[in-house]
């Protein structure tokens, strides 16, 4: 694209400073309330699992406590079953679908399984319908030790004693119109690099770990959320986001390289769910609802094959 400014921050071909940072953030607006729509939400949820917060954010002004649920009753001879959203606020499917999976299904594998669910990763994003922190900073690309994106670096220490106890992580993400008109050129600008445009998948997928991959576990979650909506097709090159089609709805990435919420752990089995909620052929609810039948097929499954 040239010199053409595609970003209307920063100077094309040079990656930002402090102060197009700084004119970056000031343009980031409240647009809804965490404390009301997520954490109220997890409060109400204290009379039937054990809520925690598990740090804390402080940006400016603004306080942020980072909440986590898990069973009653929790049994170190169980695996883990983990489930996160939020990971980029304006995925607003992964939050609330993670919600609505505990408010009506959370107590399906009591007694088999440990469930913990994270609903809302980052939650200065959800307000922001954003899908970096403050800093210009993508969690899903910072998931490591001592991350320099504290919603990254919160989670990376709650799941670190875990690591190995986790059988199944399922992370809830969407992939919006937005990608395209203001995500993806934001990061071309931000780092100095020209904008290719893509194009956005109508429909559901998932991302399998390159390094680990389950194909028959990706199918099993394919084939429960084809029932709630439809799942996204290849393009003309025979691919999804740039990257090939494994089987219907399954494309994979290195998903620890990349420092990917999914590789957290040593789960055996992990996804990344993808929901497409622009879609002329989807409803928020049905959004939440296709986030749900992934999360139970992708216990389901994992529990069928605990000790194979």
């Amino acid at each position: 694209m040239g010199d053409q400014a595609f970003y209307p921050i920063g100077i094309p071909g040079q990656p930002w400073g402090v102060q197009e940072r700084a004119a970056w953030l000031a343009k980031q607006g409240r647009q809804r309330s965490y404390a009301d729509e997520v954490a109220s939400a997890i409060d109400r949820l204290r009379e039937s699992f054990d809520v925690f917060a598990y740090g804390s954010l402080d940006y400016g002004a603004e306080h942020y406590p980072l909440l986590a649920v898990r069973s009653r009753g929790w049994r170190e001879d169980l695996p883990v079953l983990l489930v996160t959203g939020g990971v980029h606020g304006y995925e607003t499917s992964g939050v609330h679908g993670a919600l609505q999976f505990l408010q009506r299904h959370g107590h399906e594998h009591d007694g088999r399984a440990n469930l913990l669910v994270v609903p809302c990763v980052s939650p200065w994003a959800y307000e922001r319908i954003n899908r970096w922190n403050p800093d210009a900073l993508d969690p899903n690309r910072n998931f490591r030790k001592h991350s320099p994106a504290g919603e990254s670096a919160a989670l990376v220490d709650l799941l670190e004693p875990l690591r190995d106890a986790v059988l199944m992580h399922i992370d809830l993400h969407e992939t919006t119109d937005s990608d395209e008109s203001e995500f993806r050129p934001a990061l071309a600008a931000r780092d100095g690099k020209a904008f290719e445009p893509g194009e956005v998948p109508d429909g559901f997928y998932l991302v399998d770990d390159t390094e680990r991959p389950q194909p028959e576990f990706q199918r099993a979650v394919i084939e429960a959320v084809a029932k709630v909506t439809h799942i996204a097709e290849a393009d003309a090159r025979g691919e999804i986001i740039g990257a090939p089609l494994l089987m219907p709805g399954v494309i994979k990435f290195p998903v620890k390289q990349w420092n990917l919420c999914a590789g957290i752990t040593n789960a055996r089995y992990a996804t990344t769910t993808e929901v497409y909620p622009d879609s002329p052929r989807a409803t928020p609810q049905q959004c939440n609802d296709a986030q749900v039948a992934a999360v139970r097929a992708a216990m389901d499954y994992a529990l069928r094959h605990v000790d194979s």
